[in-house]
């Protein structure tokens, strides 16, 4: 029953067109009123303190990271970088879009602000150089997906928090993973894109122009193996790595590339924060509900549910994998992260299932989310970025869909390589 009332409570609200962050509000209203415990001060309580956690102090500052890439002229030089590198090959520009979306990824963490820094910079060079454009926008859109797997991934921030994990080595077990997912898109591109091939810049490999955007792109560069190495070798924490970014980025724009002013900061600040803010209200939410969750038992009630499962982990993780990717439909990355950990993490770890491989396999599966009908939130950046109708974009993005969802069964059928290399890293 307690489930019952969980469940239609929250697609309730969203259904009648309540934004996610109420919704949460409204189910922890509903559990406690169910519960015969309603307390607005407990209420109160679990808000504030939902947002009150150090960690995710990460999420505005590697928001403001990405933000100011984008303005200071970051994301072109490590696109100009990836063009000199791969561009001459039959194809080229895809693999430009691959290699520069691993390293924005590397940098800001997010698929959003990734998705509208490449369609900004390559859909153009894809146009020119006559590319379907539909197809180009569709890989852009999926190699956005590795950012919520890369360190230094927001959303891993996110569930590290939710799941009470190390964010560390949930960060250090996300790069094989990652680096999996850019050589499936690579296969892709070679295979569906071959028509555009023959319009592919026809010129060797200019090791001089390499040369060139290597030393004009270096400080762009840097800036993955100062956020990575200082976490590696414990210089910083993730949250002191978010801070160390902004700050790095910010110098970087403004003194070596010159793309932005200090001048301009403000609007930068006041950008990023009204997008971290409406992330943090979901945190604090979704906190309320994960608080009364606990209290309802409904862990418990999910275990039982899934109990002639819980001797097969195989089993276990498909059935889990294809309940998420169904969920990631139908709501966003955040909100799905928020209310379906608290809920099955308890399972996972009864199951005997490793939490860290599980995370970055449920966060491998949210990040597809990020491109499936109807929310597709990066499918909708692309478009509007790259003004290319929508329904183009989902058509060019679905053989990158299915390279990337088989990456994940394949993952979730072969453990191992989520598992070892990440004793590699961390």
């Amino acid at each position: 029953m307690t489930v019952t009332v969980f469940l239609v409570s929250l697609c309730g609200a969203m259904f009648i067109g309540m934004p996610v962050a109420f919704a949460l509000l409204v189910c922890g209203v509903a559990l406690m009123i169910h519960l015969n415990s309603f307390d607005v001060q407990i209420l109160a309580q679990n808000l504030v303190s939902g947002a009150d956690n150090f960690p995710l102090m990460a999420i505005p500052f590697f928001m403001l990271a990405g933000e100011i890439m984008n303005k200071g002229g970051i994301s072109q030089q490590i696109v100009k970088v990836a063009n000199a590198l791969v561009g001459h090959i039959e194809g080229g520009l895809g693999y430009v879009a691959i290699i520069a979306a691993l390293i924005l990824a590397s940098i800001s963490g997010s698929a959003a602000a990734d998705s509208a820094a490449l369609a900004a910079v390559v859909i153009p060079m894809m146009r020119r150089a006559n590319y379907n454009v539909g197809r180009s926008a569709g890989l852009i859109a999926g190699a956005a997906c590795i950012a919520p797997i890369l360190p230094p991934a927001m959303p891993l921030v996110l569930f590290g928090v939710a799941a009470q994990l190390s964010i560390t080595k949930l960060f250090f077990t996300g790069i094989v993973p990652g680096l999996i997912m850019a050589v499936s898109l690579v296969i892709t591109w070679k295979l569906v894109a071959r028509k555009d091939f023959a319009n592919s810049p026809k010129q060797a490999f200019d090791l001089k122009v390499f040369g060139k955007a290597l030393r004009e792109s270096v400080w762009a560069l840097l800036l993955p193996f100062i956020i990575i190495g200082g976490m590696k070798t414990g210089m910083f924490t993730p949250t002191e790595a978010a801070v160390v970014a902004a700050v790095v980025a910010l110098l970087v724009s403004v003194y070596i590339y010159h793309g932005m002013k200090f001048s301009d900061l403000p609007a930068i600040l006041l950008a990023s924060a009204k997008t971290a803010s409406s992330i943090m209200l979901i945190v604090a939410a979704s906190m309320v509900s994960a608080w009364l969750i606990t209290i309802a038992d409904i862990p418990a009630q999910v275990t039982d549910m899934m109990q002639p499962f819980m001797d097969n982990k195989l089993l276990l993780m498909i059935i889990l994998m294809v309940l998420v990717f169904a969920v990631g439909t139908a709501l966003d990355l955040a909100p799905t992260v928020l209310i379906l950990t608290p809920v099955i993490m308890p399972l996972v770890k009864q199951a005997g299932i490793d939490p860290y491989y599980f995370g970055i396999m449920f966060m491998m599966n949210n990040a597809i989310g990020l491109i499936t009908p109807p929310v597709g939130t990066v499918l909708n950046v692309v478009s509007s970025v790259a003004r290319v109708n929508l329904d183009n974009v989902i058509k060019g993005m679905f053989p990158f869909l299915v390279a990337e969802t088989i990456v994940m069964f394949l993952l979730v059928l072969f453990p191992q390589f989520v598992t070892v290399p990440a004793r590699w890293f961390y």
